[in-house]
């Protein structure tokens, strides 16, 4: 039942904030716009701050994993709408945090019998021009080489030649070993005048990339929020009917916080969802409820 509020409604210009003391120390240098994004106890760390005050709100036309990259590299997170299918919205999520990282899981694999057609329609798919050529076109295949756009030229090349015909071989890569530090593969990166620094096992198993624009986004962009891994910070919006499948789907993916996207907050279909959360994830999963007026 609607509740009316007797109270008179007020304007912005009808209130007044009274200014307080301000030391010399009051500079915008040393103004901390960090704020807490979840709950937390009196006198711990929030498990996520924001370093600008901003998310985005849980509307097609609004979030969608390009603008989680741009907000996130602002210092503030988006959620990602869930008016789609489970799987479209996981895969917005993982394409946000494999999007920057020190080290990157390669989405881009191509097989040294595939062609030129391949490759196209690949860079086509994933907007990336670096591709690694592993014997079997997965993403932890033995490397045998790499594809960049300097390797191959469409308007003179046919598009049914093999990639093994105009890929860089491995025997020409420079490479780093499991175990090397974020700073030592950057060294090896500005040392070497190379975009990116294939990360290999001792059985020539390709694990990650660094690349060189990761590093530059990084000292461009010092408010990004990134999470453990140097990954973007990313959100998603659930709702209180398939929950059971979403929730699953998008932590798999790596949903860093999760928000009922309701109007109605006030309702024990809030309730139901967030029981099943804590009871399947007890409190891993962060998660925002409430009213949205």
């Amino acid at each position: 039942m609607a509740y009316f509020f007797d109270e008179p409604s007020h304007t912005f210009n009808e209130y007044l904030l009274v200014p307080g003391y301000s030391s010399t120390e009051c500079q915008p240098k040393n103004v901390s716009l960090k704020t807490p994004l979840v709950k937390f106890k009196k006198g711990d760390e929030p498990a996520i701050s924001l370093n600008i005050p901003l998310v985005s709100a849980i509307m097609q036309s609004v979030s969608n994993d390009t603008m989680a990259v741009a907000l996130a590299r602002e210092g503030g997170v988006s959620f990602i709408y869930g008016s789609q299918s489970v799987e479209s919205q996981a895969e917005m999520v993982r394409k946000v945090k494999a999007y920057k990282a020190g080290f990157v899981p390669s989405d881009s694999n191509i097989a040294p019998y595939q062609t030129l057609k391949d490759v196209i329609a690949l860079k086509e798919k994933t907007g990336h021009s670096t591709m690694a050529v592993t014997e079997d076109g997965t993403a932890n295949g033995k490397l045998v080489g790499i594809v960049t756009g300097r390797d191959y030229r469409v308007s003179r090349m046919e598009l049914d030649t093999q990639v093994s015909e105009f890929m860089t071989p491995f025997d020409k890569l420079i490479t780093a070993t499991s175990g090397v530090s974020l700073k030592e593969a950057n060294d090896i990166i500005w040392d070497n005048k190379l975009n990116a620094l294939p990360i290999i096992d001792e059985n020539q198993k390709l694990e990650y990339f660094v690349f060189r624009k990761d590093y530059e986004s990084r000292k461009s962009n010092p408010n990004e929020l990134l999470d453990d891994s140097k990954r973007y910070v990313v959100g998603a919006g659930i709702n209180t009917r398939d929950y059971a499948q979403r929730v699953p789907a998008l932590v798999e993916a790596g949903a860093d916080v999760l928000c009922i996207d309701s109007s109605e907050g006030f309702s024990e279909w809030q309730k139901l969802t967030i029981d099943w959360i804590r009871e399947h994830y007890g409190d891993t999963v962060k998660v925002g409820a409430g009213n949205v007026v």
